[in-house]
């Protein structure tokens, strides 16, 4: 009995060291737990998007008028938009895809006239007449299926036309820090193509491996018209594309290969908002998503107890949600004794600086458990700016390291990141990166 009695204790006590003296309703820490980050971002396609219109009622641009926009973008991204041949049946000016190039091969942007990128493009959906004020559209004029097909100098039924370039001037400002501004001017006056244009709508893809997620937002050459082309090529009307554009606008970003850090103490060994970065390596994760020279840093630290730095297979980094399917996934398992906490931090991809790492006082392994019986910890991440690169739109700026950039330094305190942050609004945290503990 007695025996008995000091094995049951033994065991007892086994399981109060290993659960860091457990409380009621608390469940027991597992010696070795596996950690497991993962990119649940729903991506979008597009970095950005939006309309524009003229001034008067109806807020068509006249000959003589123009409208400007402004917008950011990386290399190798480029800006499409569409607007009405307004006295056309379904004639519509657009850029040849994938859109106007805005840098220059060196990484120069490019500024000042760029009327020869644009083009007049036949929707393919009504039977055109003499372009005119007295051409009939829409409804009542005959109705054809063809597909999307430029026009250059006549239509398929006799009518000429000038150069889209004689008809609409585009000019291209550049604002500095990846942000340019685009006026579209009405040609058109005292011409044979004399017309105005209808409100349309605009769109810059998202850039990755250096090649366009999504080349053709607004239409395909040579295809039929869809997502509410017909409706600005016939009657004007943006609503509709615009519309499809917007909910295929938003965030898309990989996450970099995972720091894991395995440590006792009261404080994050590798960062403090408020402070400057430490020079120990976190900057290359921030700015590079190079987690391996602070990994090194930190191994020396006495306080640390184990460094891992989690690739996912085959692609390194952790990809979003693209088009349904899974986004990246590693996982990790630890080795821990009671009091240890877990620190972990990973690259927003597609930022300057931005990195996504535990708050507060970490992962708390007992609390983690207690309070989250799925193990759930990803409330404990933040997003923060390392402040050792200026700023621009997340996915569209020039000196983003993944986007083929070099970043700017600047020297500011780390401090997370807000949102709205003066670039665009993200979804939840949790919505972008989960930690989960097994």
């Amino acid at each position: 009995m007695t025996t008995n009695i000091l094995k049951s204790c033994a065991m007892l006590l086994s399981v109060a060291l290993l659960a860091g003296s457990c409380k009621k309703g608390e469940s027991p820490i597992p010696k070795s737990p596996s950690i497991t980050v993962e990119n649940v971002l729903e991506s979008k396609l597009l970095v950005q998007s939006g309309s524009f219109k003229g001034t008067g009622t109806p807020p068509v641009i006249l000959p003589g008028q123009s409208v400007s926009f402004s917008f950011s973008a990386a290399k190798n991204q480029r800006l499409t938009f569409a607007t009405m041949y307004g006295w056309s049946n379904d004639l519509f000016f657009a850029p040849a895809n994938p859109g106007i190039k805005l840098y220059n091969d060196d990484g120069s942007p490019i500024t000042g006239d760029v009327s020869s990128q644009i083009k007049l493009w036949d929707n393919g959906t009504r039977i055109n007449q003499a372009p005119g004020m007295n051409v009939i559209h829409p409804g009542t004029a005959e109705t054809t299926i063809k597909n999307v097909k430029e026009v250059s100098g006549s239509d398929d039924f006799g009518n000429t036309y000038l150069p889209a370039s004689q008809l609409m001037k585009l000019s291209l400002a550049y604002n500095g820090n990846s942000m340019f501004t685009i006026t579209i001017m009405n040609n058109s006056g005292g011409t044979a193509n004399e017309t105005p244009f209808s409100p349309g709508v605009w769109a810059i893809s998202y850039v990755a491996g250096g090649n366009l997620l999504m080349p053709e937002p607004i239409y395909s050459d040579a295809k039929l018209s869809a997502n509410g082309l017909t409706n600005i090529a016939e009657m004007g009307n943006n609503t509709a594309l615009g519309d499809y554009l917007t909910s295929n606008t938003g965030i898309f970003t990989p996450l970099s290969p995972v720091l894991v850090v395995v440590y006792k103490g009261n404080e994050n060994p590798f960062y403090k908002t408020g402070e400057n970065d430490r020079g120990e390596g976190l900057k290359d994760l921030a700015q590079k998503g190079n987690a391996d020279i602070l990994a090194a840093a930190l191994r020396n630290k006495p306080t640390v107890k184990a460094v891992y730095v989690l690739k996912a297979p085959s692609t390194t980094v952790l990809l979003p949600r693209i088009n349904g399917a899974a986004g990246g996934k590693v996982s990790q398992q630890l080795q821990i004794n009671p009091g240890d906490k877990i620190a972990i931090a990973t690259m927003y991809g597609f930022s300057n600086d931005w990195f996504f790492a535990t708050t507060g006082d970490d992962i708390n392994l007992n609390s983690a458990y207690s309070k989250n019986g799925s193990g759930d910890v990803s409330a404990n991440i933040g997003l923060f700016d390392n402040g050792t690169a200026i700023n621009q739109f997340p996915g569209a700026g020039i000196t983003q390291f993944n986007l083929a950039g070099t970043p700017l330094s600047e020297s500011k305190p780390i401090q997370a990141v807000p949102n709205p942050n003066g670039f665009t609004t993200l979804p939840a945290i949790s919505n972008i990166i989960k930690v989960t503990l097994q």
